[in-house]
């Protein structure tokens, strides 16, 4: 594979992170918008929602392991392929950490007199903090890994 092919492999999986950066903004969003609904909340939107951001997740995830299946097939670089290996793993748990905060959220909301709840919230986010501290440690690697020497 030509060096222009590699960068421009490179270029799209950076603008698919960013894609995903976005999706999470507007899930967070919509999430919010869905808690003000209360306590009657309005399901059948908040339920669009996930379906549209579950479909942009999808097809993010399915472009990205094409980009690493060649830059490890087509480029021989299997280390990069590793970092989108550990990279997906992490940004499938910070989806899951995600659904769960927002659950935790909702039950605040729901029950202001139940500390636990209040407890929970704060030990998601804080999993998210070092989940997201994981990704950008992923990502960094990646970097350096895809800089050639001059």
């Amino acid at each position: 594979m030509a060096p222009a092919d590699f960068k421009a492999l490179v270029r799209r999986f950076y603008a698919l992170q960013a894609e995903r950066v976005e999706a999470y903004k507007l899930f967070e969003e919509g999430h919010d918008a869905y808690l003000r609904t209360g306590p009657h909340y309005d399901f059948d939107h908040y339920r669009q929602l996930v379906h549209e951001i579950t479909q942009a997740f999808s097809g993010i995830s399915q472009e990205v392991l094409q980009i690493k299946e060649q830059l490890h097939q087509d480029c021989d670089r299997p280390d990069l392929s590793e970092h989108i290996d550990k990279l997906q793993a992490k940004e499938k748990e910070k989806l899951e950490l995600t659904a769960k905060l927002q659950l935790a959220k909702q039950n605040v909301q729901d029950h202001p007199e139940d500390e636990d709840c209040g407890q929970s919230v704060q030990e998601l986010k804080q999993k998210i903090i070092k989940n997201k501290e994981s990704l950008s440690e992923i990502l960094q690697d990646f970097k350096y890994d895809c800089e050639e020497p001059e």
